[in-house]
């Protein structure tokens, strides 16, 4: 979550620098292009709608210069974008009302500032933006119509107090209406561009990943099988020097120490083969489950588990994947093992089955563990990585490379000191009965 706001952060600091440009220019192009008008219109350049314009980009040159000396200081950027934001509603306001209130062409402004403020802000500021330019427009044209104050216009034009009220209502009500219309379009459109990029974003760390296992499963699985072969003759050799020989019993002890880390340094081996290489599973049609709470009913009965930690399941019933059943157990064992050493002392995990679209079955587990920092949650895949003072770090690994040729991957979300969700989804079939 953390990592998000920092993305979307930069996101807007970078849009808010290019708006401070765009600003300026299309301000001064459009007001320009005015007095230009003005002029065809006038005789004198000191006319009151003129000296209007004058200010205005006076004013927007100026601000410009204060956002600019006060970008770099600026700690909390968002709120310097909503004031931002909300100025230049302000700024338009006065740019309608200089060039004709209820008559002017330049109501469309309205629908620009909602635009880009849509890519700066989420959904909800971007719709109260939408909410101040109609609180805006409504609130001028009505003063209008009273006669309360009357636009800066150096043409005859009509104003709002010559038109019937039930037009005047029609068009703020129009006007209205596109403000949160546009907001609403427009968030849609941004919403779906944020997940695009977040979805490149996770491809492309994805991609990553498998290049980098492959390269060093490739490696890897040499090297095991050159260390497996020496290992398994030191262990037997060990085995046939305590049965044959009298030693004493520091001696039976230290043969004790060598035959037990060479059993600790084969099972490394072996899981890194199983890394490197993972077996070619028996492809099966199975309920998964009815496998997933078995997996999960075992595993509670685990050291590492009984007495220590609660597991919830939250199985949808009647979901059908075609898969090696070994393989699913590999996986839920790892996570559900990796979601315990993540929980201290006690806590509890949850293992959640469920369809979603495109036919696929999503599994999750998730922990109300330590969390894992933002700052090393993108390594937890790589292997022998680990924060752990007893593990191997393969575990992540082994699941990652096991569910490659099942054309799915692990996905993690996680929350410093609330927990971490694993979830990762395999291809649905229908029920064979």
């Amino acid at each position: 979550m953390d990592n998000t706001l920092e993305i979307y952060n930069n996101d807007v600091y970078q849009r808010l620098k290019g708006l401070m440009l765009f600003r300026v220019l299309f301000i001064t192009l459009l007001l320009g292009s005015t007095i230009v008008l003005q002029l065809v219109s006038t005789r004198s350049l000191l006319e009151k709608p003129l000296l209007m314009l004058y200010s205005l980009i006076t004013a927007v040159v100026m601000l410009s210069i204060c956002y600019t000396a006060t970008f770099n200081r600026v700690k909390n950027i968002r709120l310097f974008a909503s004031i931002q934001v909300g100025i230049d509603t302000f700024i338009i306001s006065c740019i309608i009302f200089v060039t004709g209130s209820f008559s002017s062409i330049f109501s469309f402004l309205y629908l620009l500032v909602i635009i880009y403020s849509t890519l700066l802000f989420l959904k909800k500021g971007s719709m109260i933006i939408a909410a101040l330019c109609a609180i805006q427009y409504g609130i001028m044209v009505d003063m209008e119509y009273f006669g309360i104050m009357r636009p800066f216009i150096s043409i005859e034009s009509p104003i709002a107090e010559n038109y019937p009220w039930s037009q005047v209502v029609y068009k703020v009500l129009i006007t209205t209406i596109a403000c949160f219309a546009v907001a609403f379009l427009s968030n849609f459109l941004a919403e779906q561009a944020r997940k695009t990029k977040k979805e490149l974003l996770s491809m492309k760390e994805r991609v990553k990943r498998f290049e980098k296992m492959a390269a060093m499963g490739e490696m890897a699985a040499r090297m095991a099988h050159e260390i497996k072969n020496p290992l398994a003759s030191i262990s037997g050799s060990i085995q046939l020097l305590r049965g044959d020989l009298y030693e004493s019993p520091q001696q039976d002890r230290l043969m004790l120490i060598i035959h037990r880390e060479a059993d600790r340094l084969s099972s490394i081996v072996n899981n890194f083969l199983m890394f490197a290489r993972p077996p070619v599973g028996k492809i099966e049609k199975f309920e998964i489950g009815k496998s997933i709470v078995d997996a999960v009913d075992l595993f509670e009965k685990d050291i590492k588990c009984s007495g220590r930690i609660s597991i919830y399941k939250d199985i949808a019933p009647n979901i059908w994947v075609e898969m090696d059943p070994v393989h699913l157990h590999q996986i839920l064992w790892n996570l559900l093992l990796n979601a315990s050493e993540a929980i201290e002392k006690s806590g509890n995990i949850k293992v959640k089955l469920y369809s979603i679209k495109n036919k696929n079955a999503l599994i999750e587990i998730a922990d109300d563990g330590c969390g894992i920092p933002d700052e090393i949650i993108i390594s937890i895949f790589d292997p022998f990585f680990t924060t752990k003072k007893k593990g191997t770090g393969l575990g992540l690994s082994i699941v990652h490379n096991i569910l490659k040729p099942y054309d799915s991957w692990l996905d993690v979300e996680s929350t410093i000191n609330k927990g971490s969700v694993f979830t990762f989804k395999l291809k649905q079939i229908d029920s064979p009965v």
